[in-house]
């Protein structure tokens, strides 16, 4: 089963300086028919206006993953950790028992990102954060692991049986990955593609349940993220 949800139909949020996307349920997004897809619970498709961001609040329990699109976020939290995250690059919070952060574009151009959560395997566990550097030319025409709950070396740690991917795909390009039919994957391109004949507009959210492989052709250069959850 390959379901698309166009762009258009997701939950829209404006607060002047953030204009939001919501995926799934949302703050005052509700839909029952999106609640998550598997353990993935939150895909937030975000714009940060240039000197603005989400100041200090509580998370705990949860696996949040950013994957910064352009510009860049800076985040600071209550254990202490500070850092800045640029385009392609990930930052990884582990919530576990509990923890206080912000994020903010500090940078004087529009930040654009997502915000993925999956629901933790490992409840109370010491809260975490981490960031790293993915070069865009390592994940061409091919899918980098970019967090994985399988410490994979290489890749940033969660607490979920989940793996989150990179890819960029030149126009006419296609990438093949085997898939567990029992699994949920959601993709996210930022162009036109095709999954397993199937088409997908830039932004649209594509689920995928019951497939033993996932075929993506770029109808355009994209760059994409996709998850592969419980």
């Amino acid at each position: 089963m390959i379901d698309i949800r166009p762009f258009a139909s997701l939950g829209h949020a404006r607060h002047g300086w953030l204009d939001a996307r919501h995926h799934f349920s949302f703050g005052g997004y509700h839909d029952p028919a999106r609640m998550g897809w598997g353990a993935i619970r939150v895909w937030n498709d975000d714009r940060i206006a240039p000197h603005s961001g989400f100041p200090p609040h509580p998370h705990r329990d949860m696996e949040i993953i950013t994957y910064v699109r352009s510009g860049a976020i800076s985040h600071e939290d209550s254990l202490g950790n500070k850092g800045r995250t640029k385009a392609g690059d990930v930052q990884v919070m582990s919530a576990g028992s509990g923890v206080i952060h912000a994020e903010y574009n500090r940078e004087d151009v529009e930040t654009t990102l997502f915000q993925i959560w999956i629901e933790t395997d490992r409840p109370g566990v010491a809260p975490s954060w981490g960031m790293k550097p993915f070069p865009k030319e390592a994940r061409q025409d091919s899918l980098q692991l970019l967090a994985s709950g399988e410490r994979s070396d290489g890749a940033l740690d969660i607490h979920a049986d989940a793996r989150v991917y990179g890819a960029t795909i030149v126009k006419g390009g296609t990438i093949e990955h085997a898939a567990d039919p029992a699994r949920h994957y959601y993709l996210v391109p930022s162009g036109r593609i095709e999954v397993n004949g199937v088409e997908a507009g830039a932004r649209d959210g594509v689920a995928i349940h019951g497939e033993s492989a996932i075929q993506i052709h770029a109808m355009e250069d994209v760059e994409l993220v996709l998850v592969d959850a419980r």
